[in-house]
């Protein structure tokens, strides 16, 4: 599976760990950075996660940053992400099968790395259920189209 991968400076560390794990598992992985503990932007990697998920590029998406809650607000803002915050393993097989989640997002300060593990291997061996699940998607993604707003012209 292609996974893209990205944090900010306070998941900096789990996400190095999450990217070993995942390329031992034999998944392909794209780093997108944060590539050291400097001070950086969150929104910038949740951006380019979502986007390369969002393309086609990669089939899942997996985000660090010191709660995941912001990583999860910023990649939620692009059309066709369900982005979940990661909390145990259950509500992540829940999420990927009622909800069809593609990207998942990491609280460094609150996961530790063989919890995270646990919890991607759980997000990338669960299936989207379908049936009843696929209507309440499609109307998640009919809320997307309806927010579209024209870009605005230079003139403005």
């Amino acid at each position: 599976m292609k996974i893209a991968i990205g944090s900010d400076h306070a998941g900096f560390p789990l996400k190095e760990h999450l990217v070993e794990f995942l390329r031992k598992e034999g998944h392909e992985v794209s780093d997108l950075g944060t590539y050291g503990p400097e001070s950086a932007d969150y929104p910038d990697y949740a951006a380019a996660v979502a986007n390369k998920v969002a393309a086609g590029e990669a089939d899942r998406g997996v985000l660090v940053c010191y709660t995941g809650v912001g990583m999860s607000i910023a990649a939620n803002k692009v059309p066709g992400i369900r982005a979940a915050l990661a909390v145990n393993p259950d509500e992540i097989q829940l999420t990927r099968a009622h909800n069809n989640s593609n990207v998942i997002t990491f609280g460094a300060k609150y996961t530790a790395g063989r919890d995270a593990e646990e919890m991607a291997r759980v997000f990338l061996s669960t299936a989207f259920e379908g049936g009843r699940h696929e209507r309440r998607v499609g109307k998640i993604t009919a809320i997307e189209k309806a927010s579209e707003r024209p870009p605005k012209s230079s003139e403005e």
